[in-house]
């Protein structure tokens, strides 16, 4: 997946297969409100702060997206 270079990468999603697994990077260099990068095996990308990412991690904790993952 290009664009990536730079990245930290922190987790793959799947990983299983070579087809472009949506993956979680972080980039060091950019502003505080989207260091964290999460692309999809579509090749498009969304980026949030570290704190919303804290956010959704506790959400998921909580099991309050367990029925998002039922879909």
């Amino acid at each position: 997946m290009s664009g990536l270079d730079g990245l930290e990468p922190v987790a793959t999603f799947c990983g299983s297969c070579d087809c472009g697994c949506p993956q979680l990077f972080v980039d060091a260099d950019a502003p505080a409100e989207r260091r964290i990068v999460l692309t999809d095996d579509f090749g498009q990308r969304v980026q949030m702060s570290a704190d919303q990412f804290a956010s959704l991690l506790d959400e998921a904790k909580a099991g309050r997206l367990d029925s998002a993952a039922k879909a």
